[in-house]
């Protein structure tokens, strides 16, 4: 089988979430996966895709590895407890399922589905298949990610 060429990891930055999009180690590629998510200052690494490598030593650099069970209640904890900090979400290739995380949470930041994928597309070249895209355009947001400041307005995105 031709091993796929995997799209190099990409930054996503939006208002004070950040997230890092990236394909799936194996144990092989593992140590150079570690070094990446360093680089990027990753603490949590959520999975969408079967494992195909061992976590204890991503964890073993204090780096929290997660299968996507509330990604929403996730960023809400994370973006709060630790403003820029930065979070790194793998599928196999990174090309659907991850990027498909990112655009939730962009969506729920009040961004509409299209500059959501329009705006992650332009560093993720390939992002999304056509099934993703009508999954996204029908998603109605929770605003999960929207926070109400001591006055009661809502306020924009997280913890600012």
């Amino acid at each position: 089988m031709a091993r796929m060429n995997r799209p190099a990891p990409v930054e996503i930055t939006y208002k004070n979430m950040r997230f890092l999009i990236t394909h799936n180690p194996t144990n092989a590629t593992l140590n150079k996966f570690i070094e990446e998510l360093k680089k990027y200052g990753v603490t949590t690494v959520v999975r969408v895709c079967e494992a195909t490598y061992d976590t204890a030593p991503v964890e073993k650099e204090g780096i929290q590895v997660l299968i996507v069970e509330d990604w929403l209640n996730l960023l809400k904890v994370k973006f709060r407890e630790e403003p820029g900090c930065c979070i790194a979400v793998h599928c196999v290739a990174g090309l659907g399922r991850a990027p498909v995380l990112v655009a939730l949470a962009l969506i729920e930041c009040g961004m509409k589905y299209e500059d959501a994928v329009q705006f992650i597309r332009q560093k993720r070249r390939g992002a999304f298949n056509s099934k993703q895209l009508l999954y996204l355009e029908k998603y109605r947001p929770k605003m999960r990610l929207r926070f109400k400041d001591s006055n009661g307005h809502r306020n924009n995105c997280c913890v600012q």
